[in-house]
Order: structure tokens, then sequence, then C-alpha cells
């Protein structure tokens, strides 16, 4: 029930992350977004989510392990989300300032997330 939980909350709060750029690109203001904006999106809520659930997983499985299991899951997401950076910025032309703003705008708030998250289900675990 835990992960379910989490699971969705996740995706209303992708969805809420959401507005701000779907808004950026409605009320004509589409320079700010940076091409391909959607793929990072994507790309990096999809990496949280499988960090999410890794952890709360992990958690499950061994508690006395769920330190171990968050620290290895943010170390795989940060180098993913660096050689994901690396690749695009080689595949695309795109403004560098834009792109910054873009991508720590989607990273940071879904980093804040990942570790509300975490920490919510290690308090209700240490209640217990």
């Amino acid at each position: 029930m835990k992960l379910l939980y989490s699971v969705l909350f996740y995706v209303l709060f992708v969805i809420i992350l959401a507005a701000g750029p779907v808004w950026l690109g409605q009320s004509g203001h589409q320079d700010l977004l940076t091409p391909h904006f959607w793929l990072i999106f994507f790309f990096l809520s999809g990496l949280t989510l499988a960090v999410v659930i890794t952890v709360i997983v992990g958690q499950q499985i061994d508690a006395e392990k769920g330190a171990q299991f968050f620290l290895a899951a943010t170390v795989v997401k940060i180098l993913a989300c660096l050689v994901f950076a690396l690749v695009f910025l080689l595949k695309n032309k795109v403004n560098k300032y834009v792109f910054v703003a873009d991508f720590f705008y989607i990273y940071f708030l879904n980093t804040a997330f990942e570790i509300y998250s975490l920490l919510r289900n290690l308090r209700n675990q240490n209640l217990k």
C-alpha cells in the first residue's frame, strides 16, 4: 500500500510540475523552453519514479539496508542525468541558459519530491 500511495502521489506531483511548462507553451513563451523539453521532463521524471520505487521496495525487503538503497539509487540517478545531459547537448543546438534553467527546474523539484517521499516513508518505519 505504501508503494501504491507513493506512486499515485508522484503522478499528482508530476502533473502539477508539468503545469508551468504547459502554461509557458500555451501563452506564447515557447522560447523559455528548451527544444525537446518534454523528452528531458519525462526522462528525469521516469528516473525519479524508478528511484522512489527501488528505495521503497528495497526498504520493504531489508529495512536495515534502506540507506544503502537510497545512496545507490541516488548515485545512479545523478550519473544517468549527467550522461543524458551530455548526450542531449551534443545532439541538439540549444540556448545554454534556457537549458540549464529547464534542466534544474525539473531535476531539483524531482529530487525534492524524492527526498520528501523517502523521508516520509522512513519516518513511518521508525514509528513502528
